[in-house]
């Protein structure tokens, strides 16, 4: 059961503040002023802690700052309670590390939803998530389930991209985040010679263009449909609000994103150390990892200029070294599409 502290000097608020949460199946602590809160704070460790801001001996902002001064206790949700409206009064509280307001007279469903969507906020960023892109897309899809976003719209507006249709383009600056419901699409760079790198692929479940929109740049790549996409576009003013606005949640993203650098990064690693062979042979592996997750079918629907764009090599050479792993018997091929017919013998390639 999780506990939460009521600190608060009135009385009857404090008493009716710890009947509604009793009521929602919390184990309620409660405290008549500062000082016995922070005291009952640090020995009990409540998963919540909501506090009057007006109280004699020690304010809500001294017990706010005395909490967080303890290491065990800097992610504790903290809610405050406040007849003050003035615009400075939010402003400090949220500065110091606050977490939300709550403004009396409240119904009983405002402090119950508060308290809940805390407390999902503490099990996001409790979870460890995957690295790379799939536990970045995680990690969005939890944040947005939990109620953090709290401004957002239940739904976006939809759009359906036909096969090659761009996306979004090199140099262009971003005005959504991009969620993919079905299709199939590639990230890349294109070079000045006309060459082409591919970044990233999307599928099903996958969110797009966050990078830009966090450091607020142009985009570096471009992005176009491989095959026919249904895809929400989120406004950027409204991620920027779940990133921006939440110091806690802001920092686990950017964690995550420097996971899926580090992935890129070893991808890179590869390409510029390892055999021709290794490379088609891991390409063949991720995209069919990409592209058929959740699915028994080991048949690969790519391009065999894209996949040579995926591994960085020239698409004659990719040719060449699929009929020797076809000789091989490790991939098949049928009506020009692959089939993966030894997974663990291309994994374990040695050269």
């Amino acid at each position: 059961m999780k506990s939460i502290l009521v600190i608060d000097d009135n009385a009857d608020i404090r008493e009716n503040t710890a009947e509604i949460l009793e009521l929602g199946g919390y184990k309620v602590l409660t405290a008549e002023n500062g000082k016995k809160g922070v005291d009952l704070a640090l020995k009990e460790k409540p998963d919540v802690i909501v506090c009057d801001i007006m109280m004699p001996e020690l304010d809500g902002y001294g017990v706010l700052h005395l909490v967080r001064k303890n290491a065990a206790m800097q992610n504790t949700p903290f809610i405050f309670l406040t007849a003050k409206t003035e615009r400075s009064d939010f402003r400090k509280g949220m500065e110091m590390g606050a977490d939300d307001y709550i403004t009396k007279p409240f119904e009983d469903i405002e402090l119950l939803n508060a308290v809940e969507m805390r407390l999902r906020k503490m099990e996001i960023l409790d979870q460890h998530y995957a690295a790379g892109v799939p536990g970045i897309n995680q990690f969005i899809k939890d944040v947005k389930d939990s109620g953090l976003m709290k401004h957002l719209a239940d739904m976006y507006e939809v759009e359906t991209y036909n096969k090659k249709q761009a996306l979004y383009q090199e140099g262009k600056r971003p005005r959504y985040l991009f969620y993919v419901l079905s299709g199939k699409i590639k990230g890349f760079k294109s070079h000045e010679d006309g060459k082409e790198y591919i970044t990233d692929l999307f599928t099903n479940g996958d969110f797009i263009g966050y990078s830009a929109i966090i450091e607020d740049k142009y985009y570096d790549d471009s992005a176009v449909v491989l095959e026919t996409a249904d895809i929400m576009q989120i406004p950027k003013d409204d991620f920027q609000q779940m990133i921006y606005n939440d110091i806690s949640i802001a920092t686990k993203f950017i964690r995550l994103i420097t996971q899926n650098v580090k992935e890129k990064e070893e991808r890179l690693l590869n390409l510029a150390y390892s055999s021709l062979r290794k490379r088609v042979a891991k390409a063949l592996l991720d995209i069919h990892a990409k592209f058929n997750a959740g699915s028994d079918g080991k048949l690969i629907e790519i391009s065999r200029d894209d996949i040579a764009h995926y591994i960085g090599t020239a698409t004659e050479s990719l040719i060449r070294t699929l009929s020797d792993f076809k000789a091989e018997k490790l991939i098949e091929i049928k009506d020009g599409k692959i089939i993966i017919s030894n997974p663990d013998k291309l994994s374990n390639m040695l050269y």
